[in-house]
């Protein structure tokens, strides 16, 4: 379903006319701003499967600092890997590093540890690498990685839309404060049922994920 068909699914539950593009009438645009903050919360609540993806970085001999092309500082890690020698990377607090190239002369080789630091001009998440790479490997960085702001009428969701529809309808309700005997409060709730059983569903395909295991 696109941002388009979303947003005239809520405007005909709000008994409105029915709109060709997002930002028609004042009305509309109201409601594209609504649908983006259901999309933030909806894909905030849970490791959606349509969310999930690898970003690399090749490194370079004597450089530690490395940008994630395309994270736009939106991400969520879920493991990172040195393809090139095989093994997992553990993440390090940003003290810890500074303890690694401050206190003593770092050390080089393949990178074992990472800290995220700081963010680049473009927006995107920045990470360092220890020890400093000594030439280069390819690592990977699997990730949930959120949507953009929605733009383009045509943009199809990479997670299940009713939770969207619901949340961004019952915003709507709210902002207007009735809408002919619906309530925020059940138009709330019947977004939360939806999102729940969305996150029940999608969780099935990654069972390990939802098992607690005791140290």
């Amino acid at each position: 379903m696109t941002y388009l068909e979303v947003v005239n699914n809520i405007l005909k539950r709000l008994r409105e006319r029915t709109v060709s593009t997002v930002e028609e009438n004042t009305y509309s645009s109201l409601i594209g701003v609504l649908v983006n903050d259901a999309l933030r919360d909806v894909e905030n609540a849970w490791s959606w499967s349509g969310l999930r993806t690898t970003l690399s970085a090749t490194t370079t001999a004597n450089v530690f600092n490395y940008e994630l092309n395309g994270s736009q500082n939106n991400l969520t890690v879920l493991d990172v890997i040195n393809e090139s020698d095989n093994f997992f990377l553990k993440e390090k607090d940003a003290h810890t590093f500074n303890s690694y190239f401050l206190n003593s002369t770092p050390q080089t080789g393949s990178p074992y540890y990472y800290s995220f630091n700081g963010i680049s001009p473009d927006g995107d998440t920045q990470v360092d690498l220890f020890p400093i790479p000594d030439k280069a490997y390819t690592i990977y960085f699997n990730c949930i990685l959120r949507s953009p702001e929605l733009a383009s009428d045509a943009t199809v969701f990479n997670v299940p839309t009713k939770p969207i529809e619901l949340l961004a309808y019952a915003l709507a309700v709210e902002e207007r404060g009735e809408d002919g005997g619906a309530s925020p409060v059940s138009a709330f709730a019947r977004a939360q049922n939806a999102l729940q059983d969305a996150i029940a569903l999608d969780a099935a395909k990654h069972s390990d994920e939802t098992i607690f295991y005791e140290s």
